[in-house]
């Protein structure tokens, strides 16, 4: 199996909305961010799947390691090697490569936020840095649309936060902001229980409208020049803004049940979107 091969089977067995964005590009962009959302797993698998957190630190050090080899002919793990062979074309730069892995540290550092701007660094880690890479891959001329891939990156991290309050909870993981729990009157072991309460609903709405925000946000900022180019995150957007839509539109029920979109659905929306833009 070559590299690019292990990591056109990782995405496709992840069932991401992201890899439905992927089959419409041309075929070395696709290469570049099928390599890029699977080494995003290989890491995010380290943090998720490993319950001893030495252990996971060991393997996150060497995944940095990794990295470096990326950009000196020496890596070995097929993602890796997937990056090397593509690294210099679309500047997948060791700087970013290495903060999400930071950013996927953090889950081992804590699982919980005093408030939003630490939780925002968190985002920013794990998607905004991906974000930035993933423009660089579809390819831009104004700098500009980087503000707008940093900000539907935190958009589609805050979409997965929502989605999946209650299967992170029970996994002794709060992404919600503490003092917004204190505000809202959210009660934590509410949630830890699946107990859905009216200031729960209430907390809920006010995170969907914080999302829907970064998605405004992210698109005043992309520049017309660059619309057609980044028409692969524009695909993206539009599944995971469906979802969060959904998600409201269904009252906000994320502690007992993960809200999803059929793949066919999915399929349909990339579809369209590539076609309308």
């Amino acid at each position: 199996m070559t590299p690019d091969e292990y990591c056109r089977r990782r995405a496709a067995a992840s069932g991401s909305s992201f890899y439905y964005s992927f089959l419409f590009l041309p075929e070395e962009k696709r290469r570049a961010i099928t390599a890029l959302y699977a080494f995003c797993r290989e890491v995010d698998d380290v943090v998720d799947e490993c319950r001893d957190t030495t252990l996971a630190r060991t393997k996150l050090a060497w995944w940095r390691e990794e990295v470096a080899a990326i950009h000196r002919g020496a890596a070995q793990h097929p993602v890796a090697r997937a990056l090397a062979a593509l690294a210099a074309r679309f500047d997948l730069g060791e700087a970013r490569l290495l903060e999400i892995i930071a950013g996927m540290e953090m889950d081992l550092d804590g699982n919980r936020y005093p408030h939003f701007d630490a939780l925002k660094l968190y985002c920013h880690r794990v998607a905004g840095v991906v974000g930035l890479l993933s423009a660089g891959i579809f390819g831009y001329r104004d700098r500009r649309t980087l503000d707008y891939a940093a900000d539907l990156g935190m958009a589609f991290q805050l979409t997965n936060i929502i989605r999946d309050v209650g299967e992170d909870a029970r996994r002794d993981r709060i992404y919600l902001p503490q003092d917004e729990l204190a505000r809202f009157g959210v009660r934590e072991d509410d949630i830890v229980a699946s107990r859905e309460t009216p200031a729960f609903r209430s907390l809920m709405e006010f995170q969907v409208a914080r999302a829907l925000a970064y998605y405004e946000s992210a698109f005043a900022a992309l520049p017309a020049a660059d619309r057609d180019a980044q028409r692969a995150g524009i695909i993206m957007a539009a599944i995971y803004r469906t979802l969060l839509e959904e998600i409201r539109a269904d009252g906000c029920h994320v502690l007992r049940q993960r809200v999803s979109l059929t793949p066919v659905r999915k399929l349909w929306i990339a579809s369209k979107t590539w076609i309308t833009g």
